[in-house]
C-alpha cells in the first residue's frame, strides 16, 4: 500500500504523508480535499467531537477529514492499484427459534437497530476533483444497486445503511515542489468504462463478504416477519374450526414448525411472497391489479399436499373459502399460500 494505516481502540487512521485528494461525505471534511489523514472514529455523529477525537488521533499533526461511526470493525480487498476498506457495524443477532429454525433478531428492536456497509475508496492514481465525484457516485449507484438485488426482508431493508458512509481517495499529483493548483495540475486519465466494472466487482464482493463475516444470513421466518405474520397468529388461524386446547395448541405449533423447516414449502412460500410484491409493488404489464388470479391457491394447494398428502385437500378447500384469522389480513396470493399451510399441518395434527 502507498499509505500506512494507524488503528486505537476509538479509530482508525489512514495516514498518507504525501497527501491524500479526497471526496467524502465524511463528518469532518469540506466534500473535496487534500489532507494527510483520514480518519475513522468511534464516536456520536456529532462534528466538534469527532473533530476532536480526530485532533487527539492526530497529535494536531496533518491535515484530516474524519467520520463518526457506530463501529471500527473493517476489512480490505485489494485488486492491483484499487483498495476497499469494508467497515461493518450491525444491530443483527442470529437467534434459535425452535431446533430446525433461527430467525434474526436485535436487542434494540427493529426501530432502532442499524446495519450499515461503509466505504473508503483508494485508487492508486492521481484523480482530478471532477473523476473523483464520478467515482463516488459510480460506486453510491452499484451500492444501491447490489443491495436492491438481494431482496432482503422488508424489515431488513428499512434499517440497512440509514447511515453509511464512502470516501473516495486518490494521489495528489506531483508538482515538483510547488504548490498545489488543482485547476492546472496534470491528473492520470481513467478509462471510466474499465474502472465502473473493477468497481462493480470489487463492490459485490464486499458485500457479499460482509454480511458472511457479519453473520447475516436470512430465512423463512424472517420474510414471515417482513409480512406481518406471527407463528402464534398461525396456530390460532390453523384451529378456528375446532375445540381449542392447550395441547392442541402445542401440536398445531409444533407441526407449522416442522412444515416451515421443510425446503419444498420454504420454497413455495418464498415463491408466493415473491409474486405477491412483484404485482403489488413493480407491476406485471399483463396482470391487471384488480384482476384476481388464482396463483395462490395453486401455490397453497403444493404446499398443502406437501406437507400431508391428497387428504389435506379438503381441509385446504375450507380455509380458502374462510379466510378467517391472519388469512383474511393477508393479499389474495399470501392467503391462498398461508391456508395451504393450515391444511397441510391441521390435517397432520388430527392424523396423528
Amino acid at each position: 500500500m502507498k499509505f500506512n494505516i494507524i488503528k486505537k481502540d476509538y479509530g482508525i487512521c489512514l495516514n498518507k504523508p504525501d497527501y491524500f485528494l479526497a471526496f467524502s461525505d465524511f463528518t469532518v471534511s469540506d466534500g473535496i480535499d487534500i489532507v494527510e489523514n483520514v480518519n475513522v472514529i468511534k464516536a456520536k455523529d456529532d462534528f466538534n467531537a469527532t473533530a476532536k477525537k480526530a485532533e487527539t488521533f492526530n497529535r494536531s499533526q496533518g491535515s484530516y477529514i474524519a467520520k463518526a461511526a457506530e463501529s471500527i470493525d473493517y476489512f480490505t480487498n485489494t485488486y492491483d492499484d484499487l483498495t476497499i476498506f469494508t467497515f461493518m457495524a450491525n444491530d443483527i443477532v442470529l437467534e434459535d427459534f425452535s431446533e430446525n429454525l433461527k430467525v434474526d433478531n436485535s436487542p434494540k428492536g427493529f426501530a432502532d437497530a442499524r446495519i450499515n456497509l461503509s466505504h473508503i475508496i483508494y485508487l492508486d492514481k492521481a484523480i482530478s476533483p471532477k473523476d473523483l465525484l464520478e467515482i463516488f457516485k459510480i460506486i453510491t449507484n452499484i451500492k444501491a444497486k447490489k443491495l436492491a438485488s438481494m431482496d432482503l426482508p422488508l424489515h431488513i431493508q428499512n434499517i440497512l445503511n440509514t447511515n453509511d458512509f464512502l470516501a473516495v481517495l486518490g494521489n495528489v499529483p506531483d508538482t515538483a515542489g510547488k504548490s498545489l493548483d488543482v485547476n492546472n495540475a496534470q491528473f492520470d486519465d481513467i478509462d471510466f468504462n474499465d474502472l465502473k466494472i473493477r468497481i462493480e466487482d470489487a463492490i459485490e464482493i464486499s458485500i457479499e463478504d460482509a454480511f458472511e463475516k457479519s453473520g447475516l444470513t436470512f430465512g423463512i421466518l424472517d420474510y414471515l416477519v417482513a409480512e406481518g405474520i406471527l407463528i402464534g397468529d398461525l396456530v390460532e388461524a390453523g384451529l378456528e374450526f375446532v375445540e381449542v386446547t392447550d395441547e392442541l395448541k402445542a401440536k398445531m405449533e409444533s407441526e407449522i414448525l416442522k412444515s416451515l423447516a421443510d425446503r419444498e414449502v420454504i420454497a413455495l412460500l418464498l415463491a408466493s411472497i415473491r409474486l405477491e410484491q412483484q404485482i403489488n409493488e413493480n407491476g406485471i404489464r399483463e396482470i391487471v391489479g384488480s384482476d384476481y388470479i388464482y396463483a395462490g391457491e395453486v401455490l397453497g394447494f403444493a404446499i398443502s399436499n406437501q406437507i400431508a398428502g391428497t387428504k389435506a385437500i379438503l381441509n385446504f378447500k375450507r380455509y380458502v373459502d374462510a379466510k378467517h384469522g391472519i388469512i383474511y389480513g393477508l393479499p389474495p396470493i399470501l392467503d391462498g399460500a398461508f391456508a395451504g399451510l393450515l391444511a397441510g399441518c391441521v390435517s397432520k395434527v388430527f392424523d396423528e
